[in-house]
């Protein structure tokens, strides 16, 4: 019998209560991929929240060519009312790491949700009115810049506050910044996927974010996250400046946990670090980390509703440990 690699390893724990899931191992300038239920990496997902680092990517080319500030205030870009605490603006920078001090969902959202649990596009009443009249009614949690406090809520208005700067809608915006330098030709907002479920045999509605598409509306495969996941370690590659800006800017959650323009970073007793973000949608599950310094990645994307981050994260660390 020939024995089962680290990445057949993480296929067959992901599939075992999975529709069906694509596993990429990349190494340097190679890559393996694996799929099940037929799927390979041609295959589209929804990748829910992995969209945010590409909202943050836009962020930092929009910096680099002076467009916006990292520090600027978020009111200078709405044109409408931004709830402050302590004398203090929430800014770009603060949307981009979580640390704005606004909630999770909207304001009033989750209300809505309990009310409609049965709702098959949670996200789909998010216009620009919805988002900025929550805004006006909002409550800050902390003083911004204080504490982490994870927001789909920040990371929306994030993209739906670059877009106006832009004079453009999201969609449009992204593209520009990140998807057609990467030739992406396989990710964006809209287009079909394949079928999502909420588990194996129940099949799930797509979901489509609206106005709060900077926090997860984008679709896309395991050819083009490969290619994402390799612009972070490629130093000549057209969006380097702003994949630099990306990973150095920092806010320390815990001693082991910090929050990157995007992307999240967890340090190991061993001292290395994984780069990563998940995300999750109504029927699909996701997964991207990598370790710039040894030139390794792991891609996983699911099209069931339950959690691949587990696998995902041991074969990152084996592929560090082999490097």
């Amino acid at each position: 019998m020939v024995p089962m690699t680290d990445l057949d390893q993480a296929v067959a724990k992901l599939a075992r209560q999975r529709h069906g899931v694509v596993v990429a191992a990349i190494t340097g300038d190679s890559a393996e991929v694996r799929g099940t239920a037929g799927h390979d990496a041609s295959t589209r997902f929804e990748i829910g929240s992995v969209t945010k680092v590409f909202t943050a990517l836009t962020l930092a080319r929009l910096t680099l060519d002076g467009r916006v500030s990292l520090d600027e205030p978020l009111s200078d870009l709405l044109s409408a009312p931004v709830p402050t605490r302590d004398g203090t603006a929430i800014t770009l920078r603060h949307l981009a790491t979580h640390t704005s001090g606004l909630p999770r969902l909207p304001t009033g959202m989750l209300l809505g949700a309990l009310l409609r649990p049965n709702r098959t596009d949670p996200y789909a009443q998010c216009t620009e009115s919805y988002l900025l009249s929550a805004l006006s009614r909002t409550r800050l949690g902390a003083t911004p810049g204080r504490r982490f406090r994870y927001s789909n809520f920040g990371a929306g208005l994030l993209g739906l506050a670059l877009a106006r700067r832009a004079g453009v809608n999201y969609e449009t915006l992204v593209a520009d910044e990140v998807i057609t330098p990467l030739q992406l030709s396989g990710t964006s907002i809209g287009g079909t996927t394949t079928q999502g479920y909420r588990k194996p045999g129940k099949p799930a509605g797509p979901w489509h974010l609206a106005a709060l598409a900077g926090a997860g509306g984008l679709r896309s495969t395991a050819t083009d996250l490969i290619r994402f996941v390799r612009a972070h370690w490629d130093p000549t590659g057209l969006l380097a400046p702003a994949v630099a800006m990306a990973l150095d800017v920092e806010h320390r959650v815990n001693p082991f946990l910090t929050a990157r323009l995007g992307w999240m970073s967890r340090r190991l007793q061993g001292g290395q670090v994984q780069i990563f973000h998940n995300g999750g949608t109504g029927g699909f599950t996701s997964f991207v980390g990598f370790d710039p310094a040894k030139r390794v990645g792991v891609i996983a994307l699911s099209d069931t509703q339950r959690s691949v981050d587990t696998p995902a994260f041991a074969l990152l660390t084996a592929l560090q440990s082999n490097a």
